[in-house]
């Protein structure tokens, strides 16, 4: 059985968005020392169909980050996968979406 040894939050946003979204991101960032931000992308980055900044947190914090993403996204999709080093199987097989769900882009796990 795979080890999941943390996960990805990756929130999505558009031009409209994008500062929600923001506030969103730095807020998990400033109340979760175990999350590490990454950048705002202002285009869509490998398999994600629309612009988003990744949260990436340890497998332990899942359960104090995952709710509180829950009752904050301020009505953003997230789109959260775990990280057991099956790329293609945590983005397809595994994953847990809150908000609209988006076809992915697959074929870059090929």
């Amino acid at each position: 059985m795979p080890k999941i040894t943390g996960y990805h939050a990756h929130v999505y946003f558009d031009a409209d968005s994008q500062d929600t979204a923001r506030q969103v991101c730095e807020e998990a960032a400033r109340l979760f020392p175990t999350v590490q931000m990454g950048r705002m992308h202002a285009r869509n980055v490998g398999p994600h169909p629309r612009w988003s900044c990744q949260l990436g947190f340890p497998a332990e914090a899942f359960d104090q980050v995952f709710p509180w993403l829950i009752l904050n996204r301020q009505g953003l999709t997230i789109f959260t996968h775990p990280e057991t080093g099956d790329h293609l199987a945590d983005h397809r097989d595994r994953a847990i979406w809150m908000g609209e769900m988006l076809p992915l882009d697959l074929s870059i796990f090929d």
